[in-house]
């Protein structure tokens, strides 16, 4: 049987060279496509903090942590989505239901 929904989390990370403002606007971005095509939709902002290995010539990220219940076709999108947003350094999408 086909999974119907599923329990996803998405985390991103801003480049920091982005100003509060810009910061703020993708973040509402990503959360209103979100609510719009799933539901439980949380956003718990991390903040500035250092990376593993230099992206971009950057040694900071804007980590942002998204939770959301989705049919499976929106977390494809949204991930397509933040491949091609300029100011998105890095981004994962996983499944945290188990079968």
């Amino acid at each position: 049987m086909a999974k119907l929904s599923g329990n996803y989390e998405a985390l991103y990370i801003i480049d920091p060279r982005k100003n509060e403002e810009d910061t703020a606007a993708l973040m509402e971005k990503f959360k209103a496509l979100a609510e719009a095509n799933a539901t439980q939709v949380e956003v718990d902002d991390w903040g500035s903090r250092t990376l593993a290995y230099p992206i971009q010539d950057q040694t900071n990220g804007h980590y942002v942590l998204m939770t959301f219940t989705a049919a499976p076709a929106f977390p494809a999108e949204l991930d397509r989505v933040l491949r091609i947003t300029d100011g998105i350094m890095r981004s994962i999408i996983v499944c945290k239901d188990e079968d």
